[in-house]
């Protein structure tokens, strides 16, 4: 919430680029399958047994596939205009923002690709590549949904070293979706919210605790 308001326009470091763009990448398609994998590897290095560490997947698996549905659905009912369409209706490119979402992929395409000489080309690339609506951010809930399930899980058998670095891992997602001007503070929290949520329809079994 202290990372409420970004200046889209401008120059920006390869350094701030790069560190924003890894962290957004870390929780998007494909590479989150890559983050999925090494938390998933947290009970076997923690030696449990064959049958706890099924389990611990089958619920990941499903509080995964709860999010992602949810994600979807809210997409589709709120239809809130991300905030880099804002930006290209402040630069005369389109007339309003939900002007924008009338636009078919490839007029879509050309409006970002004119902002080219006032935005940075590590904003354009996520902007082009992502064109559907706000609320929630996918990304974030899926980082958040890691959060409450793993850092749960980290928690719960005192490894609280892991647990903090999930936890900065994700605010550092959260964060790089608002700076990359894909994603209003609003939208972060609804995420928070909705994997929260969305954990309590999840079975527990002790042995995994």
């Amino acid at each position: 919430m202290f990372f409420s308001s970004v200046e889209l326009t401008g120059h920006v470091s390869d350094l701030t680029g790069i560190t924003f763009s890894l962290l957004t990448a870390s929780a998007g398609s494909p590479y989150f399958l890559v983050t999925v994998c090494v938390l998933c590897l947290a009970p076997l290095i923690s030696k449990l047994p064959p049958k706890a560490v099924v389990r611990l997947i089958f619920q990941f698996a499903i509080l995964l596939i709860l999010s992602f549905i949810a994600k979807t659905t809210l997409k589709h009912i709120t239809e809130i205009p991300r905030p880099y369409s804002y930006q290209l209706q402040s630069l005369g490119i389109v007339h309003s923002a939900d002007e924008f979402y009338q636009l078919s992929a490839t007029e879509k395409a050309a409006a970002v690709q004119m902002a080219t000489a006032n935005v940075s080309d590590w904003r354009i690339s996520h902007w082009q590549g992502e064109t559907n609506y706000s609320l929630p951010s996918g990304h974030t809930i899926f980082a958040a949904v890691c959060v409450v399930f793993w850092g749960g899980y980290f928690w719960r058998r005192r490894q609280l070293a892991a647990a903090s670095l999930l936890i900065l891992w994700a605010t550092g997602v959260g964060i790089s979706r608002i700076w990359l001007g894909m994603h209003w503070p609003t939208d972060i929290l609804a995420s928070i919210a909705s994997a929260g949520l969305l954990y309590l329809f999840i079975p527990e079994w002790k042995d995994t605790k």
